[in-house]
Order: C-alpha cells, then structure tokens, then sequence
C-alpha cells in the first residue's frame, strides 16, 4: 500500500491504475490526500455461481424496487460515503473524479427507487470484461442486496468475466465472495480485461432489468 500527499490524479490515470489492479482511497471523507492499495489478498464474487438466499430471492420476485443505471450517479457515490457511516475512504477528490468517469462511461452505478427516492446503490468501474465494484448503499431493508444482484445479473447477461469487491467482508462472502492471492487476480485481471464487455448491451430500462434478473435466475444462480 502506497500513500501519496495532496495527489492531484487526471480520470484517465485512475483508469490506468485500475488496469494494474490498484485503486485509491483516502482516510476520511474530508481528508484531500489520496493513497493506491494494491493488497496481498483480493475479494471477487463469481458472476456465475453468485449466491442469492430463498429469501431475498422471494423478496426480489415481488419487484420491490424500479431499478435503474446511471440516472443518478452522483446521488449513488455521495450516499455511498454518508449513510449508515461514521467515515469512509470516498473523500471529495475520489468523489469527483468517479462523477467524471461516470460521464466518460467508465463508470456505472445501479439504482433502487422506491416512490420515486432512491433507496439503493452501487457504483464500480467497467473495463473490457471487468468490473470493479467499488461501494454500495442502502437506507432501506435490502437495498444494497437488490442493486448488487441487478449488476450481477447484468454483467452475466453482458459477458463481463470478472467481479472484484477488493476486500472481503461478512456482507460479501454471503454472496458467495471468496479470496485469492494478489498474483492470481492479477492474472484474471490481464485475461478478462482484453474481453470486449459492453454494459450497455442490453437495454436499462425498469423491464429490461426485470428480464435479464429473471433469465439470470433461472440460469445460474445457487440458492439456498
């Protein structure tokens, strides 16, 4: 782990630090430094063997949620940093330069309304056939759960070939999240990142999400 002072970091050379397999963070939301982690061990989540419980899989039949992608983005990354934390490593320049990738489409963020308020999140980077999820958000039961189960559906639908949640943690590894060596994600990384992926494949329409959710369940998941 690498740290740098007062880093002043163009969008294109973020996207050049993903392709290593390295990401930034910062101390605290109002702290301006910014520093590269590049850890030992990396989180993924198998987009084919992604584990949904019976039930949020009831809960999710019900279409409890309008799903959208990108509608909201700078929504999505700010709630990402503020609800339901005390602190967080999404500082303004992290903030800003994701609103600018967003816009470059690079960067993408799932959404969950209900009653037209957004409820739920989650946001990462796209390259060739990777996504980096980068945070989620909910201020509602499940929120977060939803929006990650809708990107995963999506990126099996649209052929991405790898999910990295960079650490593990006990709300992943529920999913079906698992820990490989530094050097191994490395080697995923180069093999899925020449992979012509295109989120945008597919329609992002409420319908379009409910069709690829339905066809991705009957398919892959494992449920337990």
């Amino acid at each position: 782990m690498t740290k740098e002072s007062n880093i002043k970091l163009t969008p294109e050379q973020l996207i050049q630090t993903y392709m290593l397999g390295i990401f930034p963070m910062s101390d605290s939301r109002n702290n301006n430094k910014i520093y590269f982690v590049n850890p030992e061990h990396r989180g993924i989540i198998p987009i084919k063997k992604f584990h949904i419980s019976k039930s949020l899989l009831r809960f999710v039949r019900k279409r409890p949620f309008k799903i959208t992608m990108n509608n909201a983005f700078p929504e999505v990354i700010r709630s990402c940093a503020i609800i339901n934390r005390k602190d967080t490593w999404i500082n303004k320049e992290i903030e800003t330069l994701f609103i600018q990738l967003n816009k470059q489409n690079y960067v993408h963020s799932i959404e969950c309304w209900r009653e037209n308020k957004l409820v739920g999140g989650v946001y990462g980077v796209a390259i060739g056939g990777v996504f980096f999820a980068e945070s989620m958000f909910s201020s509602v039961s499940n929120g977060s759960k939803i929006a990650l189960l809708n990107l995963v559906a999506r990126l099996w639908k649209t052929r991405f070939r790898l999910l990295d949640v960079q650490f593990l943690n006990d709300h992943l590894i529920q999913f079906g999240a698992y820990q490989i060596t530094k050097t191994d994600f490395k080697k995923k990384l180069d093999k899925a990142i020449g992979i012509n992926a295109n989120i945008y494949s597919i329609g992002s329409t409420d319908e379009d999400f409910f069709d690829c959710l339905t066809e991705f369940l009957q398919a892959r998941t494992d449920i337990s």
